[in-house]
């Protein structure tokens, strides 16, 4: 009677319980939470990445345009680009990364595409900064010195060229991304971008200079980076821009 009594104690107990619902909101955001959480943090470092690919783009564009306006002398003679004024760019650009630390994380090779005796492409002079020791993917300073044999600088079949009298400042940058916080899963990221500007004004090709008191010199060195993974969001950007004269500024990404 009593073993009775209490099966239907119990069955009755758990028909109460299948039609009580006080809790299914709690069950269900506890069951759902941690997907909507991922998904939340998982948005911010997709977004974190594309703000870091603005940044990056930005820098390029700037020590380009910047560079393309340096040169210090006097109405008797063509401006000189001195080795403090490309550290100042330098300066500038590392200010401009912020938090992104381009200095530490990363490498600016700035490069003066220039025509030689004869008519073809040479890289007059060549400055680098950060700790990053990566080089031009296009080459190094005297490269082109004679003959026509060197294409310009960028893609091939997309090379920038300098016209005769108006260098061309072509500036890569490259960038090993910091993820926000899913540094094991996205692991080492490098992003990529060039461009370039047509000098502004006449200047002294014969060289760079460094007058008293002297500047440091940010040589180049290393060999050039890997390409980045063809995954389809290699942030491997390209503004190639002062191949004409006539405009004076970079291009956007082809």
């Amino acid at each position: 009677m009593t073993k009775a009594l209490n099966r239907q104690t119990l069955f009755a107990r758990l028909r109460r319980l299948r039609h009580n619902n006080s809790g299914v909101a709690m069950i269900e955001t506890a069951i759902t939470m941690p997907t909507l959480i991922f998904a939340g943090l998982a948005g911010l470092e997709v977004a974190n990445l594309m703000i870091t690919h603005t940044r990056v783009s930005g820098i390029a564009l700037s020590v380009a345009d910047n560079s393309s306006r340096i040169a210090s002398g006097s109405n008797l003679a063509l401006p000189q680009v001195r080795e403090v004024d490309v550290n100042d760019v330098f300066t500038g650009a590392q200010l401009q990364s912020g938090s992104l630390n381009l200095q530490a994380n990363g490498r600016i090779v700035l490069s003066s595409l220039e025509t030689n005796s004869v008519g073809g492409q040479r890289i007059g002079w060549q400055r680098c900064f950060g700790a990053k020791q990566w080089g031009s993917r296009y080459g190094v300073q005297g490269v082109g010195a004679t003959g026509t044999a060197f294409p310009g600088m960028g893609p091939a079949g997309r090379e920038v060229r300098s016209a005769m009298g108006s260098p061309v400042m072509f500036v890569e940058v490259f960038y090993e991304y910091q993820p926000f916080m899913f540094d094991s899963w996205i692991g080492k990221k490098r992003i990529d971008y060039e461009a370039a500007f047509t000098v502004r004004d006449p200047r002294d090709t014969s060289g760079i200079f460094n007058p008293a008191p002297a500047a440091a010199v940010n040589g180049c060195g290393g060999a050039p980076p890997p390409p980045p993974p063809d995954d389809g969001n290699n942030g491997h950007g390209n503004n190639p821009g002062g191949n004409d004269p006539s405009n004076p500024g970079g291009g956007g990404n082809p």
